[in-house]
C-alpha cells in the first residue's frame, strides 16, 4: 500500500481562499525587517502568500492583509512594483 503524499497549502492574504503552495507567490519578511519577493519559496523568514492575481494584491493591500501577516507598519513601494511587475509577467 502506497502512501499519498500531503500537499502544503496556504492561504491567499487577498481573497482568503486556501491553495497548493506551489500556486501561490510568497511574500518574506527576514529577521533584519527587509521585505522581498521569495521565488523559490524556501527563504528564511516570516511569509505571506498571494494569488497569481492583481484583483488579489490589491485587496491585501487595501485591507492591509499583507503588513499583518508580515507583522510589519507598511509595505514599501518597492515591493509592491516587483509583486505588480511578477503579476504582469504570470497574466500575460
Amino acid at each position: 500500500m502506497g502512501q499519498t503524499k500531503k500537499i502544503p497549502t496556504r492561504t491567499c492574504t487577498g481573497c482568503r481562499e486556501e491553495k497548493n503552495k506551489k500556486e501561490l507567490i510568497r511574500i518574506v519578511r527576514d529577521k533584519d525587517g527587509g521585505v522581498f519577493v521569495d521565488l523559490t519559496g524556501k527563504q528564511n523568514g516570516r511569509g505571506a502568500y498571494i494569488c497569481h492575481s492583481k484583483a488579489c494584491l490589491e485587496k491585501a493591500l487595501k485591507n492591509r492583509g499583507l503588513e499583518r501577516t508580515l507583522k510589519i507598519s507598511k509595505i514599501s513601494d518597492e515591493v509592491v512594483a516587483q509583486l505588480m511587475e511578477q503579476l504582469g509577467e504570470t497574466n500575460e
